[in-house]
């Protein structure tokens, strides 16, 4: 029964369509898979359409963009109701802050003569779908200044790049408090991920415990043995459940579906702590 439970479509940032991700979990062997988009669930019915099709179960996600100070803190939030007021405002307020950015981060890079538009880098993002620095990348590709994503982040779109600018994003606290109230149970995303060289620190995933976190996903391409040692030792000590998954992004990412998987029990576990939105089985 292999289940990921971090994957994006264009629903966000990622390059397949939601339907299109259940078509390559099924040819990857998943029996379960995730949906978890950036800030928004947009692509939940079509995923789920064609989850039934193919005989997946489909767990409906987001992945809410948080930040505490200079930090950028990921947050799976499993099955809440996207419907609950302070959920949907959050993820409002992200997703506009999301495009406002892009705009100036644009013009910046326009300013100092790199060959971008906010109309090139708008072709590049889904009616509906929530904007992110990718599709910056993606419009830098396909103008030749950059041969992939990866090297967009490495260059010009970094945190440390002078075209780098912020969103609004929650504090994490705040976050797991609201995707509790919304019924969801929530999972820090790669939390000690070296390629974005930020570690959330113990004291601050301790702070989400208090407020209802559930988990940490431990499995996953960005973690070194050493993160992954310590993650499960931290799990352990503040009873925490363990996650692997994927993180696929279609062709945005060397991320393959089904690298990193949770054994059923933690979905099993969450499901118990969630009351939002019901697991979509065949």
């Amino acid at each position: 029964m292999p289940i990921d439970l971090h994957t994006h479509s264009t629903a966000s940032d990622g390059t397949e369509a939601p339907a299109v991700v259940m078509e390559r979990a099924a040819e990857a062997g998943l029996d379960t898979v995730a949906l978890t988009d950036h800030d928004t669930t947009i692509g939940w019915d079509d995923a789920a359409s064609a989850a039934r099709r193919l005989g997946l179960t489909l767990v409906p996600g987001i992945e809410v963009s948080c930040a505490r100070g200079w930090q950028s803190i990921h947050l799976l939030a499993y099955l809440p109701d996207p419907t609950h007021p302070d959920l949907a405002d959050e993820l409002e307020q992200a997703r506009t802050s999301r495009d406002t950015r892009l705009d100036r981060m644009v013009a910046r890079m326009a300013a100092d003569g790199l060959p971008v538009t906010v109309e090139s880098v708008r072709d590049e993002v889904e009616p509906g779908a929530t904007a992110g620095r990718p599709h910056i990348a993606d419009a830098l590709v396909r103008a030749g200044v950059v041969a992939h994503r990866d090297e967009a982040f490495a260059t010009v779109l970094g945190n440390d790049s002078p075209y780098y600018v912020s969103h609004y994003a929650p504090d994490p606290v705040r976050a797991v408090e609201v995707v509790r109230a919304a019924g969801g149970a929530a999972v820090v995303a790669h939390a000690w991920s070296a390629t974005r060289g930020r570690v959330v620190a113990d004291e601050v995933i301790e702070e989400m415990v208090d407020a209802g976190l559930t988990g940490l996903e431990v499995h996953h391409r960005d973690h070194t043995p050493e993160a992954v040692r310590h993650l499960t030792d931290l799990a352990a000590a503040l009873g925490l459940v363990v996650t692997g998954s994927s993180d696929y992004h279609g062709e945005g990412k060397l991320n393959r579906l089904g690298e990193f998987t949770t054994d059923p029990d933690v979905l099993a576990a969450l499901e118990d702590v969630a009351s939002g939105t019901p697991v979509v089985r065949p």
